[in-house]
């Protein structure tokens, strides 16, 4: 039986040095529909000049690209490293155009920096330095996330594309009668199936306990990720950390991101009726 699903178009955007984390947040985005899109009825569309533009005449390269993929992108995700870009005509670089045209029509935008350590030879100074000015003036405008091996590049855009989807992209507050939600209905209704099996099993337990060790999600005498499925383990970790971002849970075991406790808000929305 099929469903309906809201689609959010994600631009990815950055210079030619970033191949590796441009694959990286396709593969994310791409495991985060095969874990939520039919529980939230949510499914995430990666929008890249390489795969989504046709050739196209009479205007300037980068306004193309912006026609054909920016102006309809609902979430934009930047990665940079050394370099910033070639110039358009109207922006230092075209991923620089994109960031600014993103913003200015009030979308939200994740931008990213490795530090990666790099061989002296292969920097073009030029390019480095309009890098680390743009850098410096993105720190004034709003949050950026800097990151040092693609590894960790990876875990922090998943956990933070989860939670940009749930604080921007919710279920409305109100539902198709027109009868507005508390907020703590809101929140409740934003949950996806596993966040909301996980919280409601973890009040049953005395201090509210869920641990995540390795691949194993337990609480209330359960384990909830299938040993050996990576998707389900992808699953249900996706859970905790999707409950720990909207403060239903907190960490208070010795190693950070393994021992989590149900917290007030955590119970309240439990309890909270649909």
């Amino acid at each position: 039986m099929g469903y309906t699903a809201t689609v959010i178009e994600i631009m990815i955007a950055s210079p030619s040095d970033v191949s590796k984390e441009r694959n990286i947040i396709r593969d994310v985005i791409s495991d985060w529909n095969a874990t939520h899109a039919r529980d939230r009825s949510v499914v995430l569309l990666p929008l890249s000049w390489e795969t989504h533009t046709s050739p196209e005449m009479r205007d300037r390269p980068q306004e193309i690209i912006n026609r054909q993929l920016l102006y309809d992108a609902d979430l934009l995700v930047a990665v940079f490293w050394t370099r910033l870009g070639s110039p358009t005509g109207v922006a230092p670089s075209g991923t620089v155009e994109e960031i600014e045209k993103h913003l200015n029509a009030d979308k939200p935008a994740m931008i990213y920096f490795s530090s990666a350590p790099v061989h002296p030879d292969s920097i073009d100074n030029g390019q480095y330095s309009a890098l680390k000015a743009f850098k410096e003036s993105c720190k004034q405008k709003g949050l950026i996330e800097e990151y040092e091996t693609p590894e960790q590049f990876k875990d922090k855009f998943l956990r933070q594309l989860a939670q940009t989807v749930i604080h921007h992209f919710a279920n409305p507050s109100a539902d198709s009668s027109g009868i507005s939600q508390s907020p703590e209905q809101e929140v409740a209704s934003s949950l996806s199936d596993p966040a909301r099996e996980l919280l409601l099993a973890a009040i049953q337990t005395p201090q509210g306990v869920i641990c995540r060790i390795s691949n194993q999600v337990q609480t209330n005498g359960r384990q909830f990720a299938e040993s050996g499925d990576s998707r389900s383990v992808a699953r249900w970790r996706s859970a905790v950390d999707e409950l720990n971002n909207l403060d239903l849970i907190k960490d208070f075991g010795e190693r950070t991101g393994e021992i989590f406790r149900v917290t007030d808000k955590g119970y309240r929305i439990a309890n909270s009726p649909d």
